[in-house]
C-alpha cells in the first residue's frame, strides 16, 4: 500500500535534518542542523543520557511527528534553536555544536536567563526525562537503560505498538 504524504507531513517529518541559517549581523553565518544541535544540547543538559545509550534525538524526532504536539510548540524548538546558536555567536563567534564543553555551559547559563532560554531547556528537559524513562517502544529508553539506571520496572501491561 503507497501512502500519500503531504507537504505538511513531509515538512514535519524533515524538521530535525532541516537546516538552520545562523544570521551575524545581516549577512549569513553558519548553517547547522536542528538535529545535530539538539543532540549536543541534550548531552550537555544530562550527560547520563550519552551514558546510558539514550536516543533522546529520536525521541524528539517521533515527538516532532505527533499531530498532538502543537505547530506553536514544534516552531519553538526550531526557533530556540537558531536563538541558542545566535547567542553562541554572539558570545564566542561560533556556532554552539563547534563550541568547547566549558563555553557550552557558558551560552547556556546565559540563555537561562531569558525568558525563552528557560522555556526552552525547560522543554528540552521534559523531552530528555520522556525519553530516558518512557517505554522502549518510543525508541529512547534503549534496552531499558534509563528504567535500569533508576532501578524501575516498567508498568504492566505495556504496550505493544508505540502510540505517538
Amino acid at each position: 500500500m503507497k501512502k500519500n504524504y503531504s507537504r505538511r507531513t513531509f515538512l514535519k517529518a524533515g524538521f530535525l535534518s532541516s537546516a538552520v541559517i545562523i544570521m551575524n549581523g545581516c549577512s549569513p553565518f553558519a548553517i547547522t542542523t536542528s538535529r545535530e544541535t539538539i543532540s549536543v544540547v541534550q548531552n550537555d543538559l544530562f550527560p547520563k543520557a550519552q551514558e546510558l545509550k539514550i536516543n533522546t534525538s529520536e525521541y524528539i524526532t517521533l515527538l516532532l511527528r505527533h499531530s498532538r504536539v502543537s505547530d506553536e510548540d514544534k516552531e519553538f524548538l526550531k526557533n530556540g534553536v537558531k536563538w541558542l546558536n545566535e547567542t553562541a555567536v554572539e558570545m564566542h563567534k561560533k556556532i554552539y555544536t563547534k563550541l568547547s564543553q566549558e563555553k557550552r555551559q557558558d551560552v547556556l547559563n546565559a540563555i537561562s536567563d531569558t525568558q525563552w532560554g528557560e522555556s526552552w531547556m525547560y522543554n528540552m528537559m521534559t523531552y530528555i526525562f520522556e525519553a530516558a524513562l518512557g517505554d522502549p517502544i518510543y525508541g529512547g529508553n534503549n534496552k531499558e537503560a534509563g528504567w535500569k539506571w533508576l532501578k524501575f520496572s516498567g508498568g504492566m501491561p505495556r504496550p505493544t505498538k508505540a502510540y505517538l
